[in-house]
Order: C-alpha cells, then sequence, then structure tokens
C-alpha cells in the first residue's frame, strides 16, 4: 500500500518554509485589527492572524507579532505595546477586507496606518489607542504581560491582552441583542495571499452535545460505521445523537413510500438494497431530518 503521507522535520526547515506549511495548514484564522500608540502618541494600526479567544473569565484575547523572518526586525505594534500596555482589537469583515490588507504594508515607524488606509479613529472609552470606527466589532484591551516565543526571525510575541469594553455595531445584532453570525460576515486568513469568507451560504450548524452525551460512533451498527455510501461527517452527526432509534420510529419510516419500494423490488439483491437504503437516509441526513435518516439506516441494517 502506498503511503498517502509526507513526513517533515519541522526541526530542519526553512523560517519560510515552516511559515508556509504552518499558516496554511492552520488555518482559517481570525484576524485582529490592532491599533497601538507610542509614548509620543503617535498611533499604528496593523492586522495579524495569529490571534484567538483565550478565556472568558477573565476575558483575555491573544495576538503575535512575529519579528521578520527576513530581517529580525519586531512589528510598530509589538513595540508600542511595550511602551503603551494598551491595544484596541478590531474585528474584520468583508466590507473593510481590502483596506485592511492595505494597512498590513510595512510603512515606516511613525505613518498613521488610519490615514494610509482610510480608517476613521474613533476615541476610546478607557485606554489611549483609538479604535477602528468602520470594523463591526472593537476591544478596548489592557495588555496584560508580553512573553516573547524568541529572539530570531520568525519569532512569536504573545500579548496576552485583558478585554475591558466591547463596542458592537448594532447593524450586527440579531432580534435578541446577539451578536448575528450570518450578519457580520467575517474574514479569515489562509494562507500565501488567501482568505475565506464566512457569509450565510458557507456557514452551517452542528448540533453539539454540549447539554446531552452523544453516543458515539462506536454504538453504531457496523454497516453504518463502515458505509462505503456515509462520509464521514454523516457518520459523526449519527454518533452525536443519544440513543439509537426506537422500533417505533424505525417502522415508521417503513411506510415512506421510497423505502417501500427499495424494500419491495425484487430484482435488486440484498447488497444493492441496503446500498440503495443508505442512500436515501443519506439524502435525508443532509436535508437535515436526522430521525427518519437514521430509521431508515436502521432497516438497512436489518437485511
Amino acid at each position: 500500500m502506498t503511503d498517502t503521507f509526507i513526513t517533515l522535520d519541522a526541526n530542519t526547515l526553512s523560517n519560510k518554509e515552516i511559515h508556509g506549511y504552518l499558516v496554511s495548514a492552520i488555518a482559517p484564522r481570525p484576524i485582529a485589527f490592532a491599533s497601538t500608540i507610542n509614548q509620543q502618541g503617535k498611533v499604528n494600526l496593523s492586522p495579524f492572524s495569529y490571534f484567538n479567544v483565550f478565556s472568558t473569565n477573565p476575558p483575555i484575547v491573544v495576538f503575535s507579532p512575529a519579528r521578520s523572518g527576513r530581517t529580525n526586525e519586531t512589528k510598530h505594534t509589538l513595540d508600542n505595546v511595550l511602551e503603551v500596555p494598551e491595544v484596541c482589537i478590531g474585528i474584520v469583515n468583508h466590507p473593510i477586507v481590502e483596506k485592511m490588507s492595505l494597512a498590513s504594508t510595512a510603512y515606516p515607524k511613525g505613518v498613521n496606518e488610519f490615514v494610509k488606509a482610510g480608517f476613521t479613529e474613533q476615541p476610546s472609552e478607557v485606554i489611549k489607542p483609538p479604535r477602528i470606527r468602520e470594523c463591526p466589532i472593537s476591544m478596548e484591551c489592557t495588555v496584560d504581560e508580553v512573553i516573547a516565543l524568541g529572539d530570531q526571525g520568525g519569532a512569536g510575541n504573545l500579548v496576552v491582552s485583558r478585554v475591558q469594553r466591547i463596542h458592537i455595531n448594532k447593524e450586527y445584532l440579531n432580534e435578541a441583542g446577539k451578536l448575528d453570525s450570518t450578519k457580520l460576515d467575517l474574514v479569515g486568513r489562509m494562507g500565501e495571499s488567501w482568505y475565506c469568507r464566512a457569509d450565510e451560504d458557507s456557514m452551517f450548524e452542528i448540533p453539539k452535545p454540549l447539554r446531552t452525551t452523544g453516543m458515539g460512533v462506536d454504538q453504531l451498527p457496523e454497516s453504518i460505521r463502515n458505509s462505503p455510501t456515509l462520509t464521514a461527517n454523516n457518520v459523526g452527526r449519527l454518533g452525536n445523537l443519544e440513543e439509537l432509534p426506537s422500533k417505533k420510529a424505525v417502522n415508521t419510516a417503513r411506510g415512506i413510500e421510497q423505502v417501500q419500494l427499495i424494500l419491495e423490488n425484487q430484482n435488486h439483491s440484498t447488497q444493492k438494497q441496503l446500498t440503495e437504503l443508505q442512500l436515501l437516509a443519506k439524502s435525508y441526513l443532509e436535508a437535515d431530518d436526522i430521525d427518519n435518516a437514521f430509521s431508515i439506516l436502521m432497516i438497512a441494517d436489518e437485511l
């Protein structure tokens, strides 16, 4: 059997090589649009995709301005937070992604990227760096600490930021006053020059067993676990359910017209019937009718 994987030793790769693999593999990444200020009051604005939320109590977000892989120079953002330990982090959505990219240009120290990229400075409430008016969400943060991960080119610097204020544009709220992911139209950073867009067409929901316990794939019948017809996602969705369908549910599914036609077709072998039932169940799964899909699969398992 031919091995379908290559194995790389991270210790022998160049900075450029390992950077390319990591940022392409670990994606999409949210973008921290970081507004900072130095002791002389000069404002800097720059995006960073080494970014995420790490705690809600206390509310902590972390981003990492890495040293230049070519020159080993530090980012102006890093220099600023070491002087003034505050940062306003804006969230990037599709309507501003091109201007955000422009702000990533390596302008000379002291150049205000708000001006260069055409963004509006809005005074923050409790920190010195201004927030970006065009961002759908902005977070005023104080910096708890900066953790240097190395002193060579490509080394990251973790800016551990404590959220003090959250500013939300009302147009991105739903009727319940919560952030609406279908309205936000967020973007994520991929490898090379690629981005992705989390619009309503590209998003999907997966029921999570947060308050219940999914029974697990191991509890599914073998015909379902090892089905060449069902995808890994199909099987995973079924494993998220709490239990196998009841006999009543299975008997009800037998009354579905398409199920009857498959079972009554004497020209098909048992294997052919099983495959057709699984294909039918798959179509129910993709239509989000989990109960009937599972019951049909149990009918197939009885063949």
